[in-house]
């Protein structure tokens, strides 16, 4: 989980920066992809523990 908030705080940082500064629209980019690679990562997650649990 913490992997998972530190990834969103990274892509939050690059893509305000690269929405600031004048001539760094690539890392708007990158943050994006990392943003979205950091939502398939944790559902990715989420969906192999809902899988786990025993029927009583």
């Amino acid at each position: 989980m913490t992997l998972f908030l530190f990834l969103v705080i990274v892509a939050i940082a690059l893509g305000i920066i690269g929405a600031v500064v004048h001539g760094l629209a690539y890392l708007l980019a990158i943050a994006v992809v990392v943003f979205v690679a950091d939502l398939l990562f944790i559902s990715m997650r989420w969906s192999r523990r809902t899988k786990r649990r025993p029927l009583r």
